[in-house]
C-alpha cells in the first residue's frame, strides 16, 4: 500500500478514504455520492474495483505514460537545432513554426513550437509591445480606393549593404499590390510598382506616399497664399504626371504615422523576407524581383482581409493602354531641321524625316523602350549623333604699332583738332572735341 501512495495524487488518496468508509458501512452509497461529487453509479464502479484491486485501481491508467501525441526528446531537440541552424535564425517563431512544416516536413503548432524554443532558452526577435489604445482610421470600404506607397531600405540579403525594396499596400485589405527591389529609392522602383497594380489589377483611385520629391516638387512649399489663390502651381514630378495620365489622384502624408499600415507592412517584411531570401539562396536584387513576384499571393493569402464591400474599385486599363510610354521620363525639346536635339548631356537625331524643323517634340526617356521622339502622339526611334566639328581658322599675327609719344591719342599730347578748318563756329568745335577727346572714367 505505501509503494501504491507514493503513486497516487492527493486527491486519489481522499477518494480512496472515502470509499474505504463506504465499504466499512459507515457512508451510505449516495453519502459517498454526494462527498466525492460523482453519481452513485460512479460509487458502485469504485467499490468494485477498489475490491479486486485494491487502492491502485483509483490511478489513472495513462498516469507517468507519454502521451501518444507527445513531442520527443528527439523531435524537440531538432527543432532547437534547426533555428540555431545558419538558415533559420533569427526568423520569429510563427514564421519558423511555418518553415518547419514547409520545408522540413516538421507540422507543429505555433504554441507548442513556442514552448519548446521558450524552454531553450531562446527569445523571440519579434516582441510584443506594449498596447497602447489608440484610434485607427477605419479602412477604406473598397478594394483600390487608397493604395499606401513607400520604400524601405534594409539589408535583405544579409551584411551591411542596404537594398531599397518599393511596395504598395491596398488600405481595404492589406494585400501587398506590388513589391520591387533597387538599389536605392528611386523612380523606376516606383514606376514598377506601379506597373505591378495597373496589371494585375487596374488603376486605383488614389495614391498614398510621403512627401518625397519623387512624389511631390519641393518648391511646392515655396508657393505663399497669395500665390496659391493666384492659381499659381509648381510643375508635375515625373512620377506626377505618370499619375494624371492614369488618372490616379496622389495624396500626400505629413507623417510616417498617417501611412501606418505600410509602415506596419515593412516590420513584417524586414522579418519575414531575410529568411525566406536565405532559405531560397537569393543574393542578388535581380532574384529577388523574381521571387517576390510568387511571393506576393502567398503574403496575402495568409495577411489579407476582407473589405467591406466586395465590389472594386479599380479602373480597367484600356487595351491600347501603352504603359511604357506613361512610365518613363518625358521632356519637351526642339529638333533643328536636320531632327538633331540635345537630351541627358547628349546629343540625338530622329530617324525619320517626316518631322519638321524647328518643331516641339516630346523626348520619352523609358526603361522598356530606350530613348524616342514623340511628334503628334506618334513614336519615332532616335540615334546617338556626333555634331561635326568646326573647323577652327588661325588668326594672321598682327605686327604691333606703338604710337609716338606725341600722338593725339597718348594721354598729355597735344589734342590736333578732328574738324575740318573750315568749321569756324565754336560750339560745333566743343561738340567734337567732347566726343572724341574727352577721357572716359
Amino acid at each position: 500500500m505505501k509503494e501504491v501512495a507514493l503513486s497516487m495524487t492527493q486527491k486519489q488518496i481522499g477518494r480512496y478514504h472515502v470509499i474505504m468508509k463506504n465499504l466499512e458501512g459507515k457512508l451510505t452509497v449516495t453519502e459517498t455520492a454526494e462527498s466525492l461529487g460523482i453519481s452513485e453509479r460512479q460509487v458502485m464502479r469504485l467499490r468494485k474495483g477498489v475490491t479486486e484491486e485494491g487502492a491502485a485501481f483509483l490511478i489513472h491508467k495513462n498516469t507517468n505514460r507519454l502521451p501518444a501525441h507527445a513531442l520527443t526528446e528527439t523531435r524537440r531537440k531538432q527543432i532547437v537545432d534547426l533555428y540555431h541552424s545558419e538558415v533559420f535564425e533569427g526568423a520569429n517563431f510563427q514564421h519558423f513554426s511555418e518553415l518547419l512544416s514547409e520545408h522540413e516536413g516538421i507540422t507543429q503548432s505555433y504554441s507548442t513550437v513556442r514552448k519548446v524554443l521558450v524552454e531553450a532558452g531562446i527569445e523571440s526577435p519579434k516582441k510584443r509591445r506594449k498596447f497602447k489604445p489608440h484610434r485607427r482610421r477605419k479602412r477604406k470600404a473598397q478594394e483600390g480606393l487608397l493604395i499606401q506607397m513607400d520604400a524601405t531600405p534594409f539589408e535583405w540579403f544579409g551584411g551591411k549593404i542596404k537594398f531599397s525594396l518599393h511596395g504598395g499596400i491596398d488600405d481595404a485589405t492589406g494585400k501587398i499590390v506590388g513589391l520591387y527591389m533597387t538599389q536605392n529609392e528611386c523612380l523606376q522602383g516606383y514606376f514598377e510598382t506601379v506597373r505591378q497594380i495597373v496589371e494585375q489589377n487596374g488603376m486605383p483611385i488614389g495614391i498614398y506616399s510621403d512627401r518625397h520629391t519623387i512624389f511631390r516638387s519641393p518648391n511646392a512649399d515655396k508657393l505663399t497664399l497669395e500665390d496659391q489663390l493666384a492659381g499659381k502651381q509648381t510643375a508635375d514630378t515625373q512620377f506626377g504626371r505618370a499619375m494624371k495620365e492614369l488618372g490616379v489622384t496622389i495624396i500626400t502624408a505629413r507623417s510616417a504615422q498617417a501611412k501606418g499600415r505600410i509602415e506596419r507592412l515593412w516590420e513584417t517584411l524586414q522579418s519575414r523576407l531575410v529568411i525566406e531570401f536565405r532559405v531560397h539562396d537569393i543574393k542578388t536584387v535581380h532574384e529577388a524581383n523574381a521571387f517576390l513576384t510568387d511571393y506576393i499571393p502567398i503574403f496575402n493569402e495568409k495577411f489579407g482581409v476582407d473589405p467591406e464591400q466586395s465590389e472594386k474599385a479599380y479602373s480597367p486599363a484600356s487595351p491600347d493602354l501603352d504603359l511604357d510610354l506613361i512610365l518613363c521620363v518625358k521632356e519637351s525639346r526642339t529638333a533643328d531641321n536636320g531632327g538633331v536635339f540635345s537630351f541627358g548631356g547628349k546629343t540625338w537625331k530622329i530617324s525619320s524625316d517626316n518631322i519638321p524643323g524647328k518643331t516641339k517634340i516630346e523626348v520619352v526617356a523609358s526603361s522598356v523602350k530606350g530613348i524616342i521622339a514623340l511628334y503628334k502622339n506618334k513614336a519615332y526611334d532616335v540615334l546617338p549623333y556626333i555634331k561635326p566639328k568646326k573647323t577652327c581658322h588661325k588668326k594672321a599675327e598682327r605686327e604691333t604699332v606703338k604710337p609716338s609719344e606725341n600722338h593725339c591719342w597718348k594721354q598729355g599730347a597735344p589734342q590736333t583738332p578732328l574738324y575740318s578748318s573750315d568749321l569756324v563756329d565754336s560750339a560745333i568745335r566743343e561738340m567734337l572735341e567732347d566726343i572724341f577727346l574727352s577721357k572716359y572714367a
